[in-house]
């Protein structure tokens, strides 16, 4: 007896035969929608062979840092400094605090040397400038002497010019008996009286001067005056007068002789006839 039996398909062992699996449907196309107000653009596509260094590198330069951020930033700063001056200056107390007697004693005694060290060296600097100080006006004091001493000499010597009170002596001779000695004699009673400068007809009287007789005239110091002769005096004027009108004295030996003599006070007599100052051969100042 023959049956009919059906092939067996591959792959089924025995079971009902499956049905094929239905085609999906296409969906209906959708046109591309860009970013919405809260969604966050995409990143720019990478570049082909970019390592992440790169990568990294390029997010971080150039930076972007702003106004906000350097403020922050600097405050910080300030305080951190703070704090490091704080934390030092604690750590010395601390230092300090956890020394031993010794330790301080020693401290101490090396401050109270470093102090005693600058008031000594505070010491000595007021005495060098009081030194100076005073080598500055003795200086100064003997800088004024010496001027003071040089217009003196200047006005024996007859190198600088002189004025003060004193009197003017004119003596007229018109007989021309006026010789050389009583004029001489005038000057020394004139220095005697105390005179400090005389000038007669522009020549300068000094310690050395002499007196000659010229033709018709007299000469001092080589240089020959005529008459009337004229004494210009510096000096006390109460002095100098009485001394040429003494009895015997210097007027009323000219007036013997038919001259003419007249005296008159001033309270500014100006001697300005000057000497050339001479340099002495052989004398030395020993000082």
């Amino acid at each position: 007896m023959s049956t009919n039996e059906s092939p067996e398909e591959p792959g089924a062992a025995g079971g009902p035969p499956q049905s094929p699996p239905p085609a999906p449907s296409p969906e209906p196309a959708q046109a591309p929608q860009g970013p919405g107000p809260s969604e966050t653009p995409e990143r720019a596509p990478e570049q082909p062979g970019e390592t992440g260094r790169q990568r990294l590198a390029a997010g971080l330069w150039p930076p972007r840092v702003s106004r906000a951020q350097l403020i922050v930033a600097l405050l910080l700063f300030v305080l951190g400094l703070g704090l490091a001056i704080q934390v030092r200056s604690n750590s010395d107390s601390s230092a300090l605090r956890g020394a031993r007697q010794e330790d301080l004693v020693r401290i101490l005694d090396e401050l109270d040397g470093r102090t005693k060290r600058l008031e000594d060296e505070k010491q000595q600097l007021e005495d060098q400038r009081r030194e100076l100080e005073s080598s500055s006006n003795q200086a100064e004091e003997a800088r004024k002497q010496t001027v003071e001493k040089e217009r003196q000499l200047g006005i024996l010597a007859g190198t600088v010019a002189a004025q003060g009170p004193g009197i003017t002596l004119k003596i007229t001779d018109p007989t021309g008996q006026v010789q050389s000695d009583q004029l001489l004699d005038t000057l020394q009673e004139l220095r005697a009286a105390g005179a400090e400068a005389i000038q007669i007809n522009g020549v300068r009287i000094v310690a050395g001067s002499y007196f000659s007789d010229e033709n018709g005239g007299v000469a001092i110091d080589g240089t020959k005056i005529t008459q009337p002769y004229e004494f210009k005096v510096i000096g006390k004027p109460q002095d100098l007068e009485p001394a040429l009108n003494i009895p015997g004295g210097v007027v009323q030996t000219l007036e013997k002789e038919q001259a003419t003599v007249a005296v008159t006070r001033s309270a500014k007599i100006v001697v300005d006839a000057l000497r050339a100052a001479k340099q002495p051969d052989y004398a030395r100042s020993s000082s």
